[in-house]
């Protein structure tokens, strides 16, 4: 059977879904073209600033998508087979993770733009504010070490393609210096000359692309530059890349976030259309045209359990986080996107559509599986290697040589990340601050440097298995990082769910934000149950392990218990009097209105 085949009907039911329930989303919520947003109100060019749908979009999108839809599906289809994980990705993205993104958004922007905790403390209670933000604090930690880890890995090694040609990790390394580099120039030009944004885009896209083949042409080799191995310089990438984070989340959004993001958007949407052209050339029935073709080989399943000795259930889904939900989108959504909204029904395309797009990322990764016999050694590389591969060989057949397609989707992968990283890096100092009451400069550089400190000594750390075997830290933590990514996904529809009910009383609030919640909760703590639990039991009884992994999860349990506690004391109490119950709709400033729209 030809990709075709998946790729196709998965494109159509997604675009059927945007049309359908994002609109259906769009009516029960309400949204209000004529109604300011917080970016209008309070608007100070700072944090606050309404840009247009288009260069919001691709920032949102690139600050979400990061390596979880690549890394997610690659490892879930290699493990249980491609028709699980095609199945979770459409079904989980349409029908929670769309939702997820879309109703954290309207929350926030609701609620003056303030983050998805601030929101929990005004319809549950102070506890379950502090619960969450600590719970986020430590997701977005793990966060930080999984994909720096990952990231840090391309740009060590090299890859040896079919035709005999190499894929420089240093060429990566360089591609992806040159490319941080550009949107800070992006930056000055539009603001201080004035530079309109499609003269930006015009100028700088191309450059980006100049940069991927630039920099197999000058690779920076650091291994070799201060005559170190692969596994120490990955370490040394790994604090640089940290270091970057402590700076990147110091920096006005002007200057490195909004033009990075733009252009990241854009870089990646050309990366998603070349994968999706190649594939629809490689189909049997063009390759004649093309001169290629692409079959499914993988097994559509492979088993109940995965060679490890996981289950699919609950471990599917978990291990896709970012391609069918992903709790860290809420974080994006109300923390940096909600404050740039220009108008309130911008939240149906940014906050639903792009984790669709998202979700066509996720297919796509899949496919860089499907391709791959259950036998091929590759099957077992680390997963953006499976994509850059994958993704090399589908732009091949549209001409492009290989050597510059692998190029180009390791970029891809790595912009993912960036955007991820810094965002991270800046939201966890949001939480280092309200925890502490730490203000100014000071608290910031502070807060910042806990949040990026903290990943470092897990990354310098040794990470071994549990038999004592090395293991990559982005494979020790992505586990924990899937199970309280979705836990954190369930925490947030909660929230999302007690605001709802609490001001609206409408029995489609169970339906539409609570069954996904009870569903994200219910796999998520039985994920990390799983995780968690038999690190504690040994041959001769209970064990205290040295590993920090499993006391992680058992802190995320007790926050996620107490939290669901808060909750349904929330929802059980009496509603207050309609007086002084705020409205559906909040005011700008924060002040309730005095009537519901």
């Amino acid at each position: 059977m030809s990709l075709l085949a998946v790729l196709l009907p998965s494109a159509v039911i997604l675009l059927i879904a945007y049309r359908l329930y994002g609109g259906l989303l769009a009516r029960l919520f309400q949204l209000d073209a004529d109604m300011p947003t917080p970016a209008v109100t309070l608007r100070d060019d700072v944090d606050y600033e309404p840009i247009p749908p288009q260069l919001l979009l691709g920032q949102h999108f690139s600050a979400i998508a990061a390596a979880g839809p690549i890394v997610g599906p690659i490892l879930a289809g290699v493990a249980f087979g491609w028709a699980p994980a095609l199945i979770w990705i459409l079904v989980g993205s349409i029908l929670i993770g769309g939702v997820h993104d879309f109703s954290a958004l309207v929350a926030s922007i609701r609620h003056r733009a303030r983050s998805i905790a601030e929101v929990i403390r005004d319809h549950m209670s102070r506890r379950a504010y502090v619960l969450f933000l600590s719970f986020v604090w430590i997701a977005l930690v793990y966060i930080i070490v999984a994909f720096t880890d990952i990231t840090a890995q391309s740009f060590v090694g090299r890859q040896v393609l079919e035709n005999g040609e190499s894929v420089l990790g240093g060429g990566i390394a360089t591609s992806s210096l040159l490319y941080l580099a550009l949107p800070v120039i992006m930056g000055f030009c539009m603001r201080y000359a004035r530079m309109p944004l499609w003269l930006a885009t015009c100028v700088f896209l191309p450059l980006v692309g100049l940069a991927i083949w630039g920099g197999q042409k000058i690779p920076f080799d650091l291994g070799q530059t201060i005559h170190v191995g692969d596994a120490t310089a990955q370490k040394i990438w790994g604090v640089l890349l940290l270091g970057y984070c402590l700076v990147a989340a110091m920096m006005p959004m002007w200057l490195l976030l909004q033009p990075r993001g733009h252009l990241g958007g854009c870089f990646l949407y050309v990366a998603l259309a070349g994968a999706v052209i190649g594939l629809v050339a490689s189909d049997t029935s063009l390759a004649g045209l093309f001169g290629g073709q692409s079959t499914i080989r993988y097994p559509a399943f492979t088993g109940w359990q995965a060679a490890n000795g996981q289950p699919i259930v609950p471990m599917l889904f978990i291990t896709i986080a970012c391609g069918a939900c992903s709790g860290f989108h809420s974080l994006i959504a109300s923390g940096t996107t909600s404050k740039q909204l220009r108008r309130e029904t911008d939240a149906r395309p940014i906050g639903y559509g792009t984790m669709l797009l998202e979700a066509m990322v996720a297919v796509v990764s899949l496919c860089c599986v499907m391709v791959l016999t259950k036998d091929n050694p590759l099957t077992k590389q680390s997963p953006n290697f499976i994509y850059a591969l994958g993704m090399g060989q589908f732009l091949e057949i549209l001409g492009v040589p290989a050597t510059l397609g692998v190029s180009f989707a390791l970029m891809a992968f790595t912009t993912f990340v960036y955007d991820t990283l810094d965002v991270c890096t800046r939201l966890g100092r949001y939480i280092v601050q309200e925890l502490t009451g730490l203000t100014g400069k000071a608290g910031a550089w502070l807060g910042t440097a806990i949040t990026a400190g903290v990943p470092l000594i897990f990354l310098l750390r040794p990470n071994l298995d549990t038999n004592g075997n090395p293991v990559p830290a982005w494979k020790m933590f992505w586990n924990l990082f899937g199970a309280s990514n979705q836990l954190l996904a369930a925490l947030t529809l909660l929230g999302v769910t007690v605001w709802l009910w609490r001001t609206r009383r409408e029995a489609w609030v169970w339906v539409v934000t609570g069954l996904p919640t009870a569903f994200m909760y219910v796999m998520s703590t039985w994920a990390l149950l799983t995780l968690t639990l038999p690190r504690f039991r040994g041959p001769d009884g209970l064990v205290l392990p040295t590993d920090a992994v499993p006391w992680v999860g058992l802190v995320l349990l007790t926050l996620a218990a107490v939290m669901l506690v808060e909750a349904i004391r929330a929802i059980a109490a009496p509603p207050a009097p309609p007086a002084s119950r705020p409205s559906w709709s909040s005011s700008p400033g924060g002040v309730p209105a005095t009537s519901a729209r």
